[in-house]
């Protein structure tokens, strides 16, 4: 296994070491660094090539969404997540205008957030479940597209599987297949890579 080298930014001692010796003891990771605040981030988060960031987003001076999008600039294959306390929909927005690859709270189970980080690294978008729901609540719905089709469309998106899908919208795997292929057609999209485009595209995530 490739370890997926991880750089943890958290304004609290506590919360940053707690991770970081969490994460440190999960096969397949290895924590590279951590800054207690944006501004030590973007000075030595590129020194340590981390994969995966792990932002908190807010924090004195420079905060998780600035020290992002300052970060995205010097390490573009950096996949940042952030990891906060805080669901709110205004951070979740601006996160990924920085380019934030997802939005994860801080209660995850320490196992859960290193598949989130090998995921991350993979080119998956993590979120949190409240966060999307959230999300959901105040998109718009495209013309074209129902609004199930649309909540398909949001979770194809977030890097969910057919199987995740159908979990989370009590849905069969058929039926969760036939939604997605009245989305890409209604869409005129050839796959689920330009139908996560198109959502980015519109602000659907």
């Amino acid at each position: 296994m490739v370890n997926v080298r991880v750089y943890v930014v958290d304004d609290q001692d506590l919360v940053r070491e707690g991770i970081t010796a969490l994460l440190g003891i999960q096969p397949g990771i290895e924590v590279v660094g951590s800054a207690r605040d944006g501004e030590q981030a973007v000075e030595e988060a590129p020194g340590c090539r981390p994969d995966v960031v792990l932002m908190d987003v807010r924090m004195p001076g420079v905060d998780g969404v600035t020290a992002t999008r300052l970060l995205r600039s010097r390490l573009p294959a950096c996949r940042i997540v952030m990891l906060t306390t805080f669901n709110d929909d205004e951070y979740v927005s601006r996160a990924l205008k920085a380019g934030a690859v997802g939005y994860l709270l801080k209660n995850l189970p320490a196992a859960e957030l290193a598949r989130a980080v090998r995921l991350a690294h993979a080119g998956v978008a993590q979120f949190d479940q409240t966060v999307i729901a959230g999300l959901a609540a105040g998109l718009p719905v495209p013309d074209t597209l129902t609004p199930r089709e649309t909540e398909v469309l949001r979770l194809i998106s977030a890097g969910a599987t057919n199987k995740e899908i159908a979990s989370r919208l009590y849905l069969s795997e058929g039926t969760v297949k036939n939604h997605i292929s009245r989305v890409l057609t209604r869409l005129g999209l050839r796959d689920r890579t330009q139908a996560a485009l198109y959502a980015r595209d519109n602000g659907l995530i």
